[in-house]
């Protein structure tokens, strides 16, 4: 059976101002409930089931079950419109009976399906000819189409189960028995990618792209730091020819007095030379010339 097309619709989330709304902004599935659409009148054709203009916007609780006890805490702002325990039924309830399922006409078929989303959470439900309303609150992210298709796999076995006590059964007279059909359906559809084939492959993709993303991440960083090691080398080059310069000019300097020095040690030597030999040189050439004057005297003297 396929389900017919589907009504989306926001509204505000009621809230309780000694409590604290909890914001669902995931894909869990939260909770499921029944109801009967009340009519306030026959239906105009004179035929079974209720007339869309004879709606009174009034609903009767008949079943809950809630699935999200089992993963959430209770009380204190840990559930549904921050107390699970009293609150979201009647709340889903007020969502339900203002803005009933619409395009009710084949028997034994639900349809009529809405999805009203708030800023917390997101309702869907629908509804058969004969009122019987069912209904789950999810997180934001849960497939839309998976609950519907978990609306219309429950409708079968809990309408041929209780269709005839669901028309005249009081609030909540329904919930003890009903629990293990709905605990069955939650369970199976708790984990949407495990029934619908496109949760499933977005999920994978949704996986692929936060690896992407993680390799992404990882290769700008490894870039940063390749650009950071390059600038360094840069920085390294820089310096080296900066050291590289001054090495030579320091070489230079140090070959210019080498030189000098060389310049003052040989005109040192040369002048300690030449005070120390200029002296001997000309006492010598003295000397010499007193001998040969000796030796004229004494030669004159012998001839004489």
């Amino acid at each position: 059976i396929k389900p017919r097309l589907s009504t989306i619709t926001k509204y505000n989330t009621p809230t309780n101002n000694n409590k604290t709304t909890v914001k669902m902004s995931d894909n869990k599935l939260r909770c499921a409930l029944v109801y009967r659409l009340e009519s306030s009148g026959p239906s105009d054709s004179g035929e079974s089931g209720i007339a869309l203009s004879n709606l009174s916007g009034n609903c009767t609780l008949l079943a809950k079950y809630d699935h999200a006890s089992d993963y959430e805490g209770s009380g204190g702002g840990g559930g549904l419109y921050g107390d699970r325990d009293k609150n979201y039924a009647e709340a889903v309830g007020m969502v339900v009976g203002n803005d009933p399922p619409s395009g009710l006409g084949e028997e034994g078929v639900i349809g009529g399906f809405k999805i009203c989303i708030s800023d917390a959470h997101q309702v869907i439900y629908g509804a058969d000819s004969e009122g019987l309303c069912l209904a789950i609150v999810t997180g934001l992210k849960y497939p839309s189409r998976t609950a519907i298709s978990m609306l219309t796999e429950l409708y079968t076995p809990y309408s041929e189960q209780f269709a005839l006590q669901a028309k005249s059964a009081t609030t909540n007279s329904l919930t003890k028995k009903s629990k293990k059909i709905l605990s069955q359906l939650c369970t199976k559809y708790d984990d949407s990618t495990k029934v619908d084939k496109a949760s499933a492959l977005n999920s994978k993709v949704e996986a692929v792209q936060a690896t992407m993303q993680d390799n992404i991440a990882a290769m700008l960083k490894n870039t940063e730091q390749a650009e950071s090691l390059a600038e360094r080398s840069n920085q390294l080059n820089e310096q080296a020819n900066v050291f590289q310069k001054k090495s030579k000019d320091l070489k230079k300097q140090m070959r210019c007095k080498n030189i000098k020095m060389t310049i003052i040690l040989v005109t040192l030597v040369v002048g300690v030379l030449v005070i120390i030999l200029v002296p001997l040189i000309v006492r010598a050439k003295n000397a010499a010339k007193g001998g040969r004057m000796l030796r004229g005297f004494l030669e004159e003297l012998g001839e004489a």
